[in-house]
């Protein structure tokens, strides 16, 4: 049995057993499309890995991006439990996906993560949400995130931001980088909301100004996490892919579908598949 045969298996098996309200993290694979198994087992072997903190991150002379609007005090949805910098089991889970993302490939750091689902309701979100606050807390550096699923964005609704411009109105050319960009004070993470999003949002990814707010984003930025709209049957995961250094898939435990996680695998190309992120299992 393959390990591909063994996570799917994994996911169906344990939520027919057993759910969990909150988002649980997994793990991320040291090669690219093959699984691994959940963090509720032992950690698996990383061959490459590095141990001890990362080398700072040199960025090209570029003039500092300085966001319009900084925000303290934001209602952060409760299921955002990386927040309060607790020892929650759930909150170590999220802390264990950044150290493999981070020790991932020492050849090629993983600077840029676009995070998908299969479908709708895998908890994509909510992994993107965690997992900024994660890196942002144990890093102390520069973080970003960016809602890049302009087909039903949520990022702003679970830190609680207040309406305004983001990422659709700097592709269309509405308002600047610098004033869509928002700033959580005191959780040290910067956002960048979806913003106005138009009636084709899809088309407006694969323009040369979206390529030009990465390289702007990744010159400012040590880390940057994109949550993107479902792998398939949409083309965003394949038009932002390029874009990103690597990509993770969330799986939701007993609920998503041997089909569509095959579907998804075959929408990204498998030099920049990580891994996968097992949600609500036991």
């Amino acid at each position: 049995m393959t390990r591909i045969q063994n996570i799917l298996e994994k996911a169906e098996r344990e939520g027919a057993v057993r759910r969990v309200r909150t988002d649980a993290a997994v793990d991320v694979m040291p090669e690219p499309a093959l699984p691994v198994a959940p963090s509720t087992a032992s950690p698996l072997s990383m061959p490459h890995s590095v141990v001890g903190h990362a080398a700072p991150i040199s960025h090209p002379a570029t003039p500092s991006l300085t966001p319009a609007r900084l925000v303290s005090g934001a209602h952060l949805d409760a299921r955002l439990i990386t927040a309060a910098s607790t020892d929650a089991t759930v909150a170590e889970q999220y802390r264990a996906l950044r150290t493999r993302i981070l020790h991932a490939d020492p050849m090629s750091p993983v600077n840029v993560v676009l995070i998908t689902s299969p479908g709708r309701g895998e908890g994509k979100t909510l992994t993107v949400g965690n997992l900024g606050l994660a890196m942002a807390q144990e890093w102390q550096r520069r973080i970003c995130i960016v809602d890049a699923d302009l087909r039903h964005p949520q990022l702003h609704r679970i830190f609680g931001l207040p309406d305004g411009p983001g990422l659709c109105d700097v592709l269309t050319g509405r308002a600047t980088l610098e004033e869509a960009l928002v700033t959580l004070e005191e959780h040290q993470v910067t956002i960048l909301p979806a913003g106005n999003v138009p009636a084709h949002p899809a088309e407006l990814l694969g323009t040369s100004i979206m390529r030009k707010t990465m390289d702007l984003l990744r010159a400012q930025f040590d880390r940057i996490i994109l949550d993107a709209a479902p792998a398939a049957p949409l083309a965003d995961v394949s038009i932002l892919a390029p874009l990103v250094d690597r990509v993770l898939i969330v799986v939701r435990s007993g609920v998503t579908s041997k089909p569509s996680i095959h579907d998804a695998i075959s929408s990204i190309e498998p030099s920049k598949l990580l891994g996968f992120v097992l949600n609500e299992t036991a």
